[in-house]
C-alpha cells in the first residue's frame, strides 16, 4: 500500500490511524533513510495513543528505548540506529518488551528478532515536506 504524504499533517493523521489500529504485542517498523520521517511519525503515534497532543517524545536515539504509558498499554520507542546487531536488544529487555507495542526506527538491525507479523512502513523524501508512505503487513486489519 502507498500513501502520499504531503505534509507533517498527514503524516500526524496515517500514525493517529496506525495507534487505532494497534494492540499490544505489536511491532511497528519504521524503515527510511535518515531525515525521512521515522520519529516524526512516532512522535505522532505515541501523541494519539496517549491522548496527549503535548506529549513530550524525545529521541531514543542515545537511550536507544523510551517506554510510553498509553491507553493502549506501554508502547516502548526504540531507535536501532547506534546499534550494531540483534545481540544488544537483549540486554534493553526486548523479548520482555515486545508483549507491548513496540515502534522500532531503524529495523535492519533486528536481525532474526525482527518479528514475522509485523506492520512495516517505509518513509521515503519527496522533497520539500512532502513524504510518501510504503505500508506492508497487518492484511487483516488496513
Amino acid at each position: 500500500m502507498e500513501i502520499a504524504l504531503p505534509d507533517q499533517d498527514a503524516t500526524e493523521r496515517l500514525a493517529a490511524r496506525l495507534a487505532g489500529l494497534a494492540r499490544p504485542g505489536d511491532a511497528i517498523l519504521l524503515a527510511g533513510d535518515l531525515g525521512a520521517g521515522k520519529s516524526t511519525l512516532a512522535r505522532a503515534f505515541l501523541r494519539a495513543a496517549a491522548h496527549d497532543r503535548a506529549l513530550e517524545v524525545p529521541s531514543p536515539s542515545f537511550t536507544l528505548v523510551q517506554s510510553y504509558d498509553t491507553s493502549l498499554g506501554p508502547v516502548h520507542h526504540f531507535d536501532l540506529w547506534r546499534l550494531d546487531g540483534p545481540g544488544a536488544l537483549v540486554e534493553l529487555g526486548w523479548d520482555e518488551l515486545a508483549e507491548d507495542i513496540v515502534l522500532v526506527e531503524w529495523p535492519d538491525r533486528l536481525g532474526s528478532l525482527r518479528p514475522a507479523d509485523a506492520l512495516e512502513v517505509t518513509l521515503h523524501d519527496t522533497g520539500g515536506d512532502t513524504r510518501r508512505a510504503t505500508i506492508a503487513g497487518w492484511p487483516a486489519r488496513l
